[in-house]
């Protein structure tokens, strides 16, 4: 609808100061001709909005200019009170912010959308992490979100899954994502993108050096081609498991990083079937601390895998061997 775009045109000058008439185009899916016309009625019904042509022209508001959200809709209402993954807010230092700010949303708000946004923020919740995830590493994020924030280089010591070694990394950070309760760093090492668990960060130090992006790349870009490495990554090894009953909580919280998808347990059964999936075959070694406990039902070779590490240590134990 009309309004509704001339209200989204007026949100973005208000936010972005002077924007190109062609990115309000491609933003709202519209002609360029038609942000003019556009612009013409936001003018006509008394906004200080005008256009300047030209390189580095645009579309403007006059200095000082403000206005208040009471063009929102119903749904737009209810969007804003429906709280995805409340702990992120937490992590980041946000919870106060974010209740403050939805107060001042709340009291915008035009009069007959009130009651609603009220109920939907009770009624709808979304929480982000999974089940039984076991405890996490603490994650400290405000070095991180420094040199997000101020645009400089930083320095990590890092360490990887699977490794004991501790490493280090300069790195030039586009942003923090918030995935399934896991939060990850953002960045390019070398010019190269790089995914960072902010919970394996050993500690992070923000260097006085201005970050070096690639440029016309943004934090969206980077993160859809990391998701789409991590999700299309050859080499993955998904394993199929019966886990005993008196061992579930524990084999659930040792695997959770692991874990494909939460058991279907009807709370009965004597073993529950579970699936995970691995980077790499020596990763399923691991399953070896439940000895008998967990019985992988596929593939074969996880299986032969388990076989000759538990022979080797068999080997190893047994009387005579290492003796001169």
């Amino acid at each position: 609808m009309k309004s509704d775009r001339l209200l989204s045109i007026l949100l973005l000058l208000q936010t972005r100061g002077r924007v190109p008439a062609p990115e309000l185009a491609e933003r709202l899916e519209v002609s360029v001709r038609t942000i003019y016309r556009d612009v013409e009625a936001l003018s006509a019904s008394g906004v200080p909005v005008y256009a300047e042509r030209g390189r580095h022209g645009g579309i403007e508001l006059l200095a000082g200019f403000r206005t208040d959200v009471t063009g929102l809709t119903a749904d737009e209402s209810r969007a804003l009170f429906i709280l995805a993954a409340q702990g992120a807010h937490a992590a980041l230092g946000l919870d106060a912010a974010l209740g403050s700010a939805l107060r001042k949303v709340m009291a915008a708000l035009p009069a007959p959308h009130r009651p609603a946004a009220e109920v939907t923020s009770r009624r709808i919740l979304v929480d982000a992490t999974r089940w039984k995830g076991g405890p996490r590493q603490a994650v400290d994020l405000e070095t991180l979100q420094d040199a997000v924030f101020a645009d400089r280089r930083l320095r990590l010591r890092y360490r990887h899954g699977g490794e004991r070694e501790v490493r280090t990394y300069t790195v030039d950070p586009y942003g923090l994502v918030a995935k399934a309760g896991v939060w990850y760093l953002v960045a390019d090492r070398r010019g190269r993108p790089r995914l960072f668990r902010a919970d394996r960060v050993r500690s992070a130090t923000v260097l006085a050096d201005p970050v070096r992006r690639r440029p016309g790349v943004e934090l969206a870009d980077v993160w859809e081609v990391l998701r789409r490495q991590v999700e299309e990554r050859p080499g993955g090894l998904d394993v199929t498991v019966r886990v005993r009953r008196d061992r579930l909580d524990l084999f659930l919280r040792i695997s959770a990083s692991s874990l494909v998808e939460l058991p279907d347990d009807d709370g009965e059964s004597a073993w529950v079937t579970a699936r995970l999936s691995y980077g790499v075959l020596g990763e399923a070694r691991q399953l070896l601390q439940f000895s008998d406990r967990v019985e992988v039902l596929s593939p074969p070779e996880v299986r032969e895998e388990l076989a000759r590490a538990a022979a080797s240590v068999t080997d190893l134990y047994r009387p005579g061997v290492g003796q001169g």
